[in-house]
């Protein structure tokens, strides 16, 4: 099952649980769902968005596909990039570029 921006928005400020070699899955907080306007050249029917993470600063997350959990949307594969650190931990960015549900 895919989730639109939608989705997501609905669990703004909840945590996800991101599933790395070691035994204790990481904590991500979700804090934003940035939504993109579609441009006249690209093909209809598309949702183009960005959902946005904190997690702590002592668990670094490199730029990879990972299995991700939420106790409500379930289970899914998401690929992560860091786009920052400041003093809340680091932040990531998940761009999503799918067809809309009909």
């Amino acid at each position: 099952m895919e989730h639109g921006a939608d989705s997501f928005s609905q669990h703004l400020n909840t945590k996800f649980q991101i599933y790395v070699d070691s035994s204790e899955p990481v904590e991500l907080e979700l804090v934003e769902v940035a939504v993109r306007a579609s441009e006249p050249n690209e093909p209809a029917g598309m949702e183009r968005f960005s959902t946005f993470f904190y997690g702590a600063s002592n668990a670094f997350l490199p730029q990879q596909t990972y299995e991700v959990s939420h106790p409500e949307m379930g289970q899914m594969l998401i690929f992560l990039v860091a786009i920052g650190q400041d003093q809340k931990g680091y932040r990531y960015e998940a761009v999503f570029n799918r067809f809309k549900d009909d």
